[in-house]
């Protein structure tokens, strides 16, 4: 089978960078959300948990549709976004909006996970010798959970490389801008000599998404194992 053509590698290259973008771009807030939904407990707390996990259970299509709703040029958000030069419907940006909506849920449901696996004693004392809830959580909490973290913010990284329906409703598939891998893939398919393109594009993204995978599965083991260590 013949090397990737350079609309290829394009779409390759604007994949993983849309997807760095967007997993860093939650990466603080997935982790912050996890913690607060595996520590805290508050008015509104099940409203919380439903909206974070809210993409993961709504057609990838509608929630491109709403996100267009909110930052497209007609949408609540989209004047403003355009008065200061920074529309993102059919944008790269919007890419990343929607890579970044999608990969939330993951990223912080294996936070929490790995934080709810902490000894709270272990928080308990800290707080006794004086360290503060920051310092306790820099220190103890995500240091223990990290393994946990990391696999979240793979998967998160691997969703975003897959995403397709959302980005395609609020961004497009515009070349060298939004077309991402799934989007070259399923450009490919629509075109009568575009199959010997698509299969390599696909084993691309298998590729790609396996090794995330694969990763992440190494890390949780890590906290398992850690879990179970006396």
């Amino acid at each position: 089978m013949p090397g990737l053509q350079p609309e290829e590698w394009e779409a390759l290259r604007l994949s993983l960078r849309v997807a760095s973008t967007a997993t860093a771009l939650v990466a603080v807030p997935g982790i912050a959300l996890g913690w607060l939904l595996a520590r805290k407990r508050f008015p509104g707390r099940f409203l919380v948990d439903a909206l974070v996990h809210l993409p993961l259970v709504l057609t990838p299509v509608v929630v491109g549709y709403l996100l267009l709703l909110l930052v497209g040029r007609r949408g609540l958000l989209g004047g403003v976004l355009d008065a200061i030069g920074m529309p993102l419907a059919f944008t790269t940006g919007g890419a990343v909006l929607a890579a970044a909506v999608m990969a939330l849920p993951l990223i912080v449901r294996s936070v929490r996970t790995a934080i709810e696996l902490v000894d709270p004693g272990l928080e308990d004392a800290a707080a006794v010798l004086g360290a503060g809830p920051w310092r306790r959580f820099r220190t103890v909490t995500l240091p223990l959970a990290m393994p946990g973290v990391v696999a979240g913010l793979v998967l998160g990284f691997a969703r975003s490389v897959g995403e397709f329906g959302a980005t395609i409703t609020l961004a497009g598939s515009i070349a060298g801008e939004t077309r991402t891998l799934p989007l070259a893939i399923f450009g490919a398919l629509q075109s009568p000599m575009g199959e010997d393109a698509a299969v390599r594009l696909t084993l691309l993204s298998v590729a790609l998404s396996l090794s995330a995978l694969l990763l992440s599965e190494w890390f949780l083991q890590r906290m398992r194992v850690r879990g179970e260590r006396p």
